[in-house]
């Protein structure tokens, strides 16, 4: 039971996300149908703060001494993942941040997906429903990689 609750708390963790809690999850040999549930629901339960609150924070907090760095930086993160959505999406913009989200590449998870999806000023709602697909996906991928099914095919290393 505890290695699920590590797997939910590696899951709300910005960057490695459940991107890393789901092969570590299944390493451990964690049933998946149990697994899968509680790493997306740590990763989804910081949603709604990021994308109604970080950007606030960030903003507040990029001129600060100890914290500015970070700030900027997450600012920049956000802004540059926003401008990529927007430039390549045109009107398809919910389709890209699913995108985004679940195609899992360092930086793309939910948390910058939604500090994008609220720089960019989308609707709430439909954010949320395409972090969630994302969510969905990258761990679907992660957990195909982790059991070998990828190199298997011949499509991972």
């Amino acid at each position: 039971m505890i290695e699920y609750l590590i797997c939910f708390f590696i899951s709300m963790v910005p960057l490695i996300e459940l991107r890393v809690a789901v092969p570590f999850g299944l390493t451990r040999g964690l049933d998946p149908l149990i697994l899968y549930p509680i790493c997306i629901v740590g990763n989804m339960l910081p949603v709604p703060v990021i994308f109604f609150f970080a950007r606030k924070v960030l903003e507040w907090g990029k001129d600060k001494k100890v914290i500015g760095k970070f700030f900027t930086f997450c600012l920049e993160k956000g802004h540059k993942g926003g401008e990529k959505l927007q430039s390549k999406a045109g009107r398809g913009l919910y389709w890209a941040l699913f995108l985004f989200v679940g195609i899992p590449v360092p930086g793309t998870g939910a948390w910058t997906g939604t500090l994008a999806a609220s720089i960019l000023d989308m609707d709430f709602k439909k954010s949320v429903i395409a972090v969630i697909a994302g969510v969905v996906l990258a761990g679907i991928i992660m957990g195909l990689g982790t059991a070998g099914v990828l190199t298997i095919l011949g499509i991972g290393g």
